[in-house]
């Protein structure tokens, strides 16, 4: 089984060059994604998921690398679980997140980056705005509380 430092060393080298809506780099996404997942209590497989959890979506593996790759079933559903797939509702999407066990913890704390005020406040106004709607809709979907 690939070790969290290699989990994250693989995503990193995954998303090389690739940048965020900010500019940023998508790395710190990532980072920030499995920093909330460990602060919010989550075990060793979400931490990995969270690393993971837009390496297909996102074209960086491939669904076939993920369905070889030396992790846990379970990190494997949370990814894809994660994965949006091309044509599908908020709500099927929603759905698959809270069928999956684990899945729902990785994407609160990848809605609280993303919806992070300080994230946002670099973007244009109409894009803050569209971004902020987004993932309210998301998080009363899954039934989350707003962000502190």
């Amino acid at each position: 089984m690939l070790t969290l430092p290699e989990v994250e060393a693989l995503a990193r080298a995954a998303h090389a060059g690739q940048r965020d809506k900010a500019g940023r780099p998508y790395a710190e996404h990532l980072h920030a994604v499995a920093e909330g997942v460990r602060a919010r209590g989550g075990d060793p497989e979400q931490i990995a998921a969270a690393w993971l959890h837009d390496a297909v979506e996102d074209d960086a593996l491939s669904a076939r690398w993920l369905a070889g790759a030396a992790l846990s079933d379970r990190t494997k559903d949370i990814v894809r679980a994660l994965t949006k797939r091309p044509g599908e509702s908020p709500q099927e999407y929603a759905g698959r997140i809270l069928a999956t066990d684990g899945a729902l913890l990785v994407k609160e704390a990848d809605l609280a980056h993303n919806a992070d005020p300080a994230r946002l406040a670099v973007l244009d106004p109409a894009t803050r705005t569209r971004l902020r709607e987004k993932y309210a809709r998301m998080r009363a979907l899954l039934g989350l509380q707003k962000p502190a």
